[in-house]
């Protein structure tokens, strides 16, 4: 089995080069491993880490947009590109500790068609850690809501519907037509696995949040908003 890591970038210039480190450091056993790093427009020193990088690693796919599309522009010339049996998508920002892949790729099951997703919210909220700020507990309140109108809308229970960490089999993510040019790739992408009927394995993860002050990209209200429309959207819709 092959597992091709998708890692959409932009403006990341002082993550990218530890995040290509840590994922190149993975091992995952049985399983084979392909990185495509994609650079979505970057406007500051991400494409000269990223080429720091490739000098010591021929293997990893390189693709760069010529300007900024979107995150879901980006993940989708990642599985365009992509020759493994599952991808996931690896956030450039280091929020999400890329050991955890291994621990998503142990769920996939004998028949290799389970999606696995990686929970951040199968908790209360952390009033010592992730929500002490109001910044965070926001977050934490509108991501819950989000999967909770997810598990209504569309009749599985979900408890991180906006997780970054997506492991679904390469057959399927080629056979959803995604138009997602930004963070609605999130949304699109869960509401039309589970309306297509298949189910979700979620497992336990955690993350190491930042603030916007350190470069954090996602408005929970506007984004928050746009996700809440799409999840109705794709209830009624194609």
């Amino acid at each position: 089995m092959k597992l091709s890591i998708i890692i959409p970038v932009f403006n990341e210039e002082k993550t990218i080069f530890k995040v290509l480190e840590r994922v190149e450091s993975v091992k995952i056993d049985s399983i084979a491993k392909e990185i495509i790093v994609v650079d979505d427009g970057s406007r500051d020193k991400t494409a000269e880490e990223i080429k720091k990088f490739l000098k010591n690693n021929k293997k990893i796919k390189h693709f760069k947009h010529i300007k900024n599309l979107g995150k879901g522009a980006a993940v989708k010339t990642g599985i365009k590109n992509s020759t493994g049996d599952y991808i996931i998508i690896q956030d450039a920002d280091l929020e999400y500790d890329p050991r955890y892949i291994e621990k998503l790729t142990k769920e996939i099951g004998k028949d290799g068609k389970r999606i696995v997703y990686g929970t951040r919210l199968k908790r209360l909220p952390n009033f010592k850690k992730e929500e002490r700020t109001l910044q965070f507990l926001t977050h934490y309140f509108g991501n819950r809501f989000l999967s909770l109108i997810t598990s209504m809308l569309y009749g599985q229970w979900i408890t991180d519907m906006e997780t970054g960490y997506k492991l679904i089999p390469k057959n399927l993510a080629t056979k959803i037509k995604l138009n997602a040019k930004g963070f609605e790739f999130e949304p699109e992408i869960t509401s039309k696995l589970l309306k297509s009927g298949y189910k979700i394995k979620e497992v336990p993860i955690s993350v190491n949040p930042r603030g916007y002050g350190e470069g954090k990209k996602i408005n929970t209200a506007s984004d928050g908003l746009k996700a809440f429309w799409y999840l109705l959207k794709y209830r009624l819709t194609d």
